[in-house]
C-alpha cells in the first residue's frame, strides 16, 4: 500500500478552540482545554491515521503578546510551527472582523507560501446569516485554500475539514505507528491533565503561574500506575489557595485529574500530589526547560 502523510499546523488566537479541535480529530483528549486563554504551552502533535493517509496535527499555543520568558517560548513555538508544514489551519471565532492577532498570523503565513485553511469555529453559537458576513470579511483579507465553518465542540464540519487536509498529503511512509494518537510522552500528558484541572478549578492569574512535574511514574505487575506529581506556583499565598481549606481544593483537583488519567491510560491510577513555591519561574530559562517547555 502506498502511504501518504500530511503535517498540518493548527494556529489561532488564545481560547479559540484549537485544542478542542485537536482532541476531536484524534478521538481522545491529548491536549488540555479550559475556558481560560493561553492554556496550551507546548507544541502537541495529534496523530490521525485514516486508511493510507496519516495526518499529524500540530496544536500550538495561542498567538499573543508575550509578557514573560515562558510567553516568548510560546510565541516562538507558533512561529516555528507554521514553517515546513504541508498546510495550516487558522482557527477563528465567528466574528465579522479580522482581529489584530489574526492579521499578524496572516502576515506570517503570507511569507510561508503554504496553503491556509480557514476554520470558522463555534458555528453552533451564531445564526447562519451572521456566518456569511464572517466568510465575506475573511475572504477579502486573505486568499484561503478553503473556508470551512465548524464546531469543534459538536464535530459539525470537522470531517469536511479533514477531507480538505487530505488534499495536501504527500507520498511518504507513516511517521508514527498507526495506533498512536500523540507524540507526547505519557508522563507529559499526565502533567498536562493535572494542569488542566488547575485551570478549571482556580480563578484569575493563579493557574497561569503553575507548572506540574511528574516525579514518579511506575507500573505495578497488576497494571496499576503509581503517579506522583508536584505542582509549582509562584507565591506562598497561591500555595494556600491551591491546597484550600483542610486540603479540599487540592483533593478536588487531584480527583478530577485522576479520573482523566485513568481514562487516558486505560487502567487504575494512584495519584499523589504536592504543592511547592518557585518564585518567578516563568522568567527562569532553567526552570522553563526543567518543566518540559523545550524546543
Amino acid at each position: 500500500m502506498n502511504t501518504k502523510t500530511a503535517m498540518i499546523t493548527i494556529a489561532g488566537r488564545p481560547n479559540v478552540g484549537k485544542s478542542t479541535l485537536t482532541n476531536y480529530l484524534v478521538g481522545e483528549k491529548i491536549a488540555i482545554v479550559s475556558n481560560k486563554p493561553q492554556t496550551t504551552r507546548n507544541r502537541i502533535c495529534g496523530i490521525v491515521t485514516r486508511g493510507d493517509t496519516q495526518f499529524v496535527f500540530v496544536d500550538t499555543p495561542g498567538f499573543h503578546k508575550a509578557k514573560t520568558k515562558l510567553g516568548d517560548f510560546m510565541v516562538n513555538t507558533v512561529r516555528e510551527s507554521i514553517s515546513d508544514v504541508d498546510a495550516t489551519i487558522l482557527v477563528v471565532e465567528p466574528i465579522a472582523s479580522v482581529g489584530t492577532q489574526e492579521q499578524l498570523l496572516l502576515e506570517q503565513l503570507k511569507s510561508k507560501n503554504c496553503p491556509v485553511l480557514l476554520a470558522i469555529n463555534k458555528i453552533d453559537t451564531v445564526e447562519k446569516e451572521a456566518l456569511l458576513e464572517v466568510i465575506a470579511v475573511y475572504s477579502a483579507a486573505f486568499k484561503f485554500a478553503a473556508i470551512i465553518p465548524i464546531s469543534a465542540k459538536t464535530g459539525d464540519g470537522v470531517e469536511v475539514l479533514l477531507t480538505e487536509c487530505g488534499k495536501y498529503a504527500q507520498e511518504s511512509p507513516f511517521l508514527f505507528p498507526e495506533d498512536l494518537t500523540t507524540d507526547q510522552p505519557e508522563r507529559q500528558v499526565m502533567a498536562e491533565i493535572i494542569r488542566e484541572k488547575l485551570l478549571w478549578c482556580l480563578d484569575r492569574e493563579i493557574p497561569h503561574g503553575t507548572a506540574v512535574e511528574i516525579t514518579k511514574f511506575s507500573e505495578r505487575d497488576s497494571g496499576i500506575i503509581d503517579l506522583d506529581a508536584t505542582i509549582y506556583c509562584e507565591k506562598a499565598s497561591h500555595k494556600g489557595i491551591i491546597i484550600g481549606k483542610r486540603g479540599e481544593m487540592l483533593k478536588k483537583i487531584s480527583t478530577m485529574a485522576r479520573t482523566d488519567c485513568e481514562r487516558f491510560m486505560g487502567t487504575k491510577v494512584f495519584l499523589t500530589t504536592w504543592v511547592k513555591v518557585k518564585e518567578s519561574w516563568r522568567d527562569s530559562d532553567f526552570l522553563i526547560r526543567n518543566f518540559g517547555y523545550t524546543d
